[in-house]
C-alpha cells in the first residue's frame, strides 16, 4: 500500500474516486476516520458464517453507495458512529475472540481499508476475518486487503444499469461488482470444516426485491456461468421497506412467495448447488441491529 497518509489525503480507494482529503474532512462515504457503529455476535448470517457462536460482526460507519432502501441507514449515511483509533480496533478484534466469535466481520469496510491494515498490523485474528461489502469495489484496493481476508462475502445487487442508477446512483454498478466478485471468487479456495464452518471461500449475496425478478434471473444466470462451481449464493428473501423510499412506491412491501420462488426456480434450473435459501419470515425490523454508538 502506497504511504497511508497520501492515500487517504487524495481518496480513490472506491470506484466513486471522490479525491477527498480525508484527513480534514469528508469523502462521499461520509467519514473520514475510522468509525464503528456496532460489534456483536451477529447470529443471523449464512449457517457457516455465523455457525454455532454468532459472527464477531463489526458495523463501520459510511458507505460508498447511497442504496435508497438500506437497512442499516443511520450507520451507512454516517449519522451514528464512535471514533477508533488502530489500536482500539485491535482491541476489537481480540475482544470479540474472547466472546467466542466464528469469525470477525468486517461490515462495508471499503473506505477504512487502510485502517484496517493498520489495526491488522498491530493483531492479526486466529479466528477467520470476513470481508462484508456492497461488492462496488476496485480490484487494486481489494489486493490491499486480500492478504488478511479468509472469506469474501459482497452482495450483487443489480445487473440492469438502469435499477441500480435508480436504486444506489451507480450506473457503473455491475461493471465494478462483477469484476471485483470474480477477483474475490478466485482469491479464496472453498475450505469448510466437516460440521459446516467456513474458513475460506466466498458466498455471493443477492437479495430479491420488489418487481425485480427478471434482473435477479440475469444475475443468476452471470453467477453460474462466471464464478467457480465452489462459489456459494446466498438468496435472500428479507426486503424490507426502509431508508428514503418515498419516491420509490415499488418499494413500499415485501417481496411476495411468488416472487423469491421465481428466483429460486432458476437457481435450481441453472444446478446452483452450493445454495443458501432464506425464510420468508426473515424480514422485518427484527432483523435490523440497534446501534451502540
Amino acid at each position: 500500500m502506497k504511504d497511508f497518509t497520501s492515500v487517504l489525503e487524495n481518496c480513490k480507494l472506491c470506484p466513486v474516486e471522490c479525491g477527498a482529503n480525508r484527513l480534514s474532512g469528508v469523502g462521499a462515504c461520509g467519514v473520514s476516520g475510522l468509525r464503528i457503529a456496532k460489534y456483536y455476535l451477529h447470529p443471523f448470517e449464512e449457517p457457516c458464517i455465523s455457525f454455532k457462536n454468532g459472527s464477531g460482526t463489526i458495523f463501520f460507519s459510511g458507505c460508498n453507495l447511497r442504496c435508497a432502501f438500506c437497512q442499516n441507514y443511520e450507520v451507512s449515511r454516517a449519522k451514528r458512529g464512535k471514533e477508533l483509533s488502530f489500536s482500539e480496533l485491535a482491541d476489537v478484534f481480540k475482544k470479540l475472540e474472547d466472546m467466542g466469535a466464528e469469525n470477525v466481520s468486517l461490515v462495508t469496510p471499503s473506505h477504512v481499508i487502510p485502517y484496517l491494515v493498520r489495526a491488522f498490523e498491530l493483531y492479526q485474528p486466529k479466528i477467520p476475518v470476513v470481508y462484508n461489502s456492497g461488492g462496488y469495489e476496485k480490484i487494486e484496493t481489494l489486493k490491499i486487503i486480500e492478504p488478511f481476508v479468509n472469506i469474501w462475502l459482497p452482495d450483487m445487487k443489480f445487473y440492469s444499469s438502469a435499477l441500480s442508477k435508480r436504486y444506489l446512483g451507480k450506473t457503473d454498478y455491475f461493471d465494478y461488482a462483477s469484476e471485483a466478485i470474480t477477483f474475490m471468487a478466485n482469491s479464496k479456495p472453498l475450505v469448510m470444516t466437516t460440521e459446516g464452518k467456513m474458513l475460506s471461500g466466498t458466498v455471493v449475496r443477492h437479495l430479491v426485491m420488489p418487481l425485480c425478478t427478471s434482473d435477479s434471473k440475469m444475475l443468476l444466470k452471470w453467477f453460474k456461468s462466471k464464478l467457480p462451481d465452489n462459489t456459494y449464493l446466498s438468496l435472500m428473501s428479507q426486503y424490507t421497506p426502509f431508508g428514503e423510499i418515498e419516491g420509490y412506491p415499488e418499494l413500499s412491501r415485501k417481496i411476495t412467495a411468488r416472487e423469491y420462488d421465481a428466483v429460486v426456480e432458476t437457481a435450481f434450473g441453472l444446478d446452483i448447488r452450493n445454495l443458501f435459501l432464506q425464510e420468508r419470515n426473515s424480514s422485518g425490523e427484527n432483523y435490523i441491529p440497534s446501534w451502540d454508538f
